[in-house]
């Protein structure tokens, strides 16, 4: 098993959801296969940046052939959570050995490959500097026992040898649930400006925690992922309603209320009846999973 870049646009032709599926021509098949059961970084091009960033990690799970187009492959993957932050390719004289060459500059013929293998102390690198910023809002369920969803750091980061031990400290920690959980908690409330898409409420407590819920789209427990493509910002009745299939969303974010609920809940939405949602496109939910609401959840 092998750490590997997936290289990944928003605007990309391939049948990509992000933390969900990655389709792939079978050029990079032999690399994809050998991170089966272990970990990938998403690295690509933001719109309206100059660089690349790493910005998320997954695990693929399984890979198998695309029955629509010969040639071509899907890797499927879970246990995503969004990076705290994009991440330069090139910050700090950059993650990679092989994409740099002796005079800095890159290496155009490494750059070029969308799936590129990793060292484990680069895959450790990435991910420390992607994934330890602290939670600010922590949940009250989950405050005590698990205070900041984060990395911690030890004095063997300082070591230029990666073994076993840190391998196995990282990743038992993005196996965990409760910090995939409040990643996404996170990200959703911080995109969101901590106001409900369907209402544009923004109620906050006492303490400064906002009461908005980051709701999934997709459910973590039908195989939905902790990317911010598969969430939104929602106050408690709107996520209890949408949970329940009783609103949901159209590809262009207007809302959808069902036939089966017994009281007008429209003095409680956005007048024109359109959820808001961040300009950037990577940020918005993805048309999958607005999609697989409205058929598996949405009652019409």
């Amino acid at each position: 098993m092998v750490q590997a870049i997936f290289h990944h646009k928003t605007e990309s032709v391939y049948n990509d959801v992000i933390g969900q599926q990655y389709h792939f021509p079978k050029r990079y098949l032999s690399r994809i296969e050998k991170t089966v059961d272990d970990w990938i970084i998403y690295y690509g091009p933001i719109p309206g940046k100059k660089s690349r960033y790493y910005s998320g990690i997954a695990r693929v799970r399984s890979v198998r052939p695309d029955p629509a187009k010969p040639g071509h492959h899907y890797a499927y993957l879970s246990d995503y959570p969004d990076f705290d932050r994009l991440v330069d390719y090139a910050e700090n004289g950059g993650y990679e050995r092989k994409l740099f060459q002796a005079d800095g500059t890159i290496n155009g013929g490494t750059a070029q490959n969308a799936v590129r293998l990793l060292e484990l102390s680069e895959f450790y690198a990435i991910v420390m500097a992607g994934l330890s910023a602290p939670e600010e809002w922590p949940a009250r369920e989950d405050a005590s026992e698990y205070d900041e969803a984060r990395l911690e750091l030890d004095d063997t980061a300082q070591e230029p040898f990666w073994g076993q031990e840190e391998e196995r400290r990282i990743v038992s920690q993005l196996l965990n649930r409760p910090f995939r959980k409040a990643k996404f908690r996170q990200n959703i409330r911080t995109i969101y400006d901590r106001t409900c898409a369907f209402t544009g409420l923004r109620l906050i407590n006492g303490r400064g925690r906002p009461e908005v819920e980051a709701a999934h789209i997709i459910p973590v427990e039908k195989d939905g992922s902790d990317s911010v493509r598969n969430g939104i910002a929602l106050s408690g009745t709107v996520h209890w309603m949408f949970d329940r299939g009783l609103l949901s969303l159209t590809d262009d974010f207007s809302i959808l209320a069902s036939r089966h609920l017994n009281y007008d809940v429209s003095h409680l939405l956005h007048k024109d009846m359109k959820a808001r949602v961040p300009s950037a496109e990577r940020l918005r939910p993805h048309p999958h999973c607005l999609a697989w609401h409205r058929e598996n959840v949405f009652k019409q």
